[in-house]
């Protein structure tokens, strides 16, 4: 366990207790730092110190109660937090903050806000805040691909359907979604089905988006460009966020390097592990603009 922000996080940590390279990996929904497994090992061999944390609420984080405790800003003053603490045990002359669907969404923020110091940025099919926002507006489709959403603030009811019958549709999530569910076997299912049953724990996933539907204006006040190199890879066969939440991303991110990989589902980094880690290789060891 790490302590952070007043929280334990379940923690993986992998590769040289101190090195000049280190990255915080951030999961989304209903995933764990599981779903970095294979980038985990990859940057892990070539020298990086790399930390995959349990968000708040996941796995045997802490899981605190009510609605307020899942705000956006809370999430970020996690990572805020999870960085200082994976720059102190490192030493680190570079950090890098990688994440994905709502880790990605707490990343983009944790950037705008800048605070910490961070190096570079990887996200996976995650678009920029103000990107959704406008794509929400706009965009028909999009609205259509985002209904989830507005069931997830049913009291109960999801908490009742995601777990019901040893999390079925937690586990179809994956495979139904996937390019490739040979990657998603029975015994990765079951430990992401094992973590949605403990007790609370879908209430505390589900609050991600109550949270961020009931209190709004936790955006407010975020300048929206992040200045730092940002590397985006996206699997375009993502049902749950189309291309078009991309529309005018470089007004808010202008060193941007873009990555699409064609056919790929929005569990990316699952569903195509060798092809983002050669992505992730190639970026990472080129320098940082001076």
């Amino acid at each position: 366990m790490q302590p952070a922000n007043g929280l334990d996080f379940e923690l993986v940590a992998a590769g040289p207790r101190r090195a000049k390279r280190a990255v915080l990996m951030l999961h989304g929904f209903p995933e764990l730092n599981l779903s970095w497994r294979h980038q985990i090992a990859f940057l892990a061999e070539r020298g990086w110190r790399v930390w995959a944390p349990n968000l708040r609420g996941y796995g045997a984080t802490s899981r605190p109660e009510g609605l307020a405790a899942y705000r956006l800003d809370a999430l970020t003053a996690d990572v805020a937090a999870l960085l200082s603490a994976l720059r102190t045990e490192s030493g680190a002359e570079e950090i890098v903050l990688m994440a994905h669907d709502w880790g990605g969404a707490i990343a983009w923020d944790a950037a705008m806000r800048r605070v910490r110091p961070m190096d570079r940025l990887v996200i996976m099919n995650m678009p920029h805040p103000y990107g959704f926002a406008r794509a929400l507006r706009l965009s028909r489709a999009q609205r259509r691909r985002s209904r989830y959403i507005a069931f997830f603030q049913l009291p109960r009811l999801p908490e009742r359907l995601l777990g019901a019958r040893d999390a079925l549709a937690i586990r179809r999530v994956f495979t139904g979604m996937a390019t490739n569910a040979e990657r998603f076997p029975p015994e990765i299912l079951d430990i992401y089905a094992r973590a949605a049953q403990r007790p609370g724990a879908l209430t505390a996933m589900l609050n991600y988006y109550r949270a961020a539907v009931r209190l709004r204006g936790t955006m407010s006040g975020r300048d929206p460009v992040v200045d730092i190199p940002v590397l985006l890879i996206w699997g375009t066969a993502d049902t749950a966020l189309g291309q078009e939440t991309l529309d005018g991303i470089g007004a808010y991110v202008p060193h941007l390097t873009r990555r699409y990989l064609p056919g790929i589902s929005h569990w990316v980094q699952q569903d195509a592990p060798d092809l983002v880690n050669a992505h992730l290789a190639d970026w990472l060891e080129t320098p940082v603009p001076g």
